[in-house]
């Protein structure tokens, strides 16, 4: 997948200089050896932290071997200073792993006392004031610290694009959905650009690309890709809209590596420019550069968090509406384990990614037609991809600033349902265990507005490890049954 940085691991092994130095690195090449086995490329520096003459040495090492997320790695206890000292100085996503006692045959000079080591360890990141990754449980023999650097790696992931994202946006956020209108300050606080411009930027670029020698190459593949064998002469627009948002980002993504995009896409965008730009939308997001509708900045922040902790293509789902209740007592055998307000009905008007509908087609978003073409066939509210969501393992996650500022997420997994939603858009049954309580208690008692970043996989660890390490102090998920939300009526 395009638009997201390679995490180049590297791991720098520490020793106190009353333990064994030897024991540390021949704990680390053990390590190195179960990556290898699991094909993973880690760079083992051969540089053995004990002091702070050897930081500057490992930083030296890890920087000219194109080092960006760094295993810090207590083979035995540690030299908590200079251990701290090089998570501080180096640049990048930073994880701390100590290693288990091997055998009760060599607990002597083979004890390293990591697991007290690690405590110190903690005590300075604290003084330090660091935010590095510690797993839940940091302690282990060569194959388990090779599984949990494999955790760390889509966590890294996630830190290293936010550090390079760029955010453009078209357009006002909207009157109508001032939930859409969050403060962007905390943006900057993560590290994140954000480029606001206007509509008439946007229009004035795309007229610019007009007759571009590119458009019948996009029209093609656009045909390609839903099987069309007839092109219908709006793919020229929408083709021209697609063209014109590349070309934007590379213009002006500057000092940044990354991009996505946020989008005012009604309702005069449809009378101007003359199509709905969903399927755009779609085809971009599956490429790693996701594009948000009703110039949601969140949502688009959300949805490359997603990409990044995934590698898969996100979608943004309103939180749309109940399920019937004739529809789930008809569908039994799908709904088992779940009660009726364990689901509902995510939906969107067509930027889902083909590849996660069941049968994706081409056609008009119906909400906008009633107002801009209620007596004509459609022309202008013509773009949108819609389908049934293909069932599978999906989870609910948002990133979010308060009206005051403050940063704000929550985390649900959950699953698209295999049954038909009976109406239009792209949309699908989600079932989440508990999902009235979360309703109510995280997504209302927090303020969160209805577009939901999806991620078709189960990613809750990495999306919940990497919003930690953003600083995120509240993150809601769904509690499970007889476990109370703070607020939550006991009695009800």
């Amino acid at each position: 997948m395009s638009n997201i940085p390679d995490v180049k691991l590297g791991i720098v092994a520490v020793s106190r200089d009353c333990f064994p130095m030897a024991l540390s690195e021949r704990r680390r090449e053990a390590i190195a050896g179960e990556l290898a086995l699991k094909r993973i490329s880690i760079y083992e520096s051969k540089i053995t932290v004990e002091n702070e003459t050897d930081v500057l040495k490992a930083l030296d090492d890890a920087n000219k071997n194109g080092v960006n997320a760094l295993v810090i790695y207590l083979g035995n206890f540690g030299p908590e200073g200079p251990e701290t000292l090089l998570a501080q100085k180096f640049g990048g996503p930073v994880m701390f792993a100590a290693a288990s006692e091997e055998t009760g045959e060599d607990l002597v000079n083979g004890r390293g006392d990591a697991y007290c080591g690690m405590l110190n360890a903690s005590y300075n990141i604290g003084l330090r004031g660091l935010r590095p990754y510690i797993p839940e449980y940091p302690i282990g023999t060569a194959p388990e610290v090779a599984a949990l650097i494999e955790g760390f790696i889509p966590v890294a992931r996630v830190l290293l694009g936010l550090k390079k994202l760029k955010i453009f946006s078209f357009g006002p956020r909207p009157y109508d959905f001032l939930a859409c209108n969050a403060p962007i300050k905390p943006l900057f606080d993560l590290g994140v650009e954000i480029q606001e411009n206007s509509e008439l930027d946007l229009f004035a670029s795309y007229k610019d690309h007009a007759n571009d020698p590119r458009i019948a190459d996009v029209v093609n593949d656009m045909a390609r890709e839903l099987g069309i064998d007839k092109q219908p002469e709006y793919f020229k627009r929408l083709a021209q809209h697609e063209i014109t948002l590349l070309d934007w980002a590379e213009k002006n993504k500057g000092a940044s590596e990354y991009f996505a995009f946020a989008n005012k896409c009604w309702p005069a965008f449809q009378t101007q420019f003359a199509f709905v730009p969903c399927y755009v939308n779609s085809r971009l997001t599956g490429r790693g550069i996701p594009v948000s509708c009703e110039t949601d900045i969140y949502g688009a922040l959300t949805e490359y968090i997603i990409t990044l902790a995934s590698e898969m293509a996100p979608t943004l789902l309103d939180i749309n509406n109940t399920v019937p209740y004739d529809m789930f007592e008809n569908n039994k055998a799908a709904f088992t384990a779940y009660k009726p307000s364990d689901v509902f009905m995510g939906f969107h008007c067509g930027n889902t990614a083909s590849c996660y509908l069941k049968d994706p087609r081409i056609k008009y978003q119906l909400i906008m037609k009633r107002s801009l073409e209620p007596d004509t066939e459609p022309d202008i509210t013509r773009g949108t991809l819609e389908g049934t969501i293909k069932p599978g393992e999906i989870t609910l996650f948002r990133l979010q600033s308060t009206a005051e500022g403050i940063l704000r997420s929550y985390i649900a997994e959950g699953r698209v349902l295999d049954v038909e939603p009976r109406s239009f858009g792209g949309i699908g049954v989600i079932a989440v265990p508990e999902m009235a309580r979360f309703y109510r208690h995280v997504l209302i008692e927090g303020h969160f507005p209805h577009h939901a970043g999806v991620a078709f996989k189960h990613v809750g660890r990495v999306l919940f490890d990497a919003v930690k390490l953003l600083g995120v102090g509240h993150i809601g998920y769904n509690h499970p049954a007889g476990v109370l939300y703070k607020g939550e009526n006991p009695f009800a």
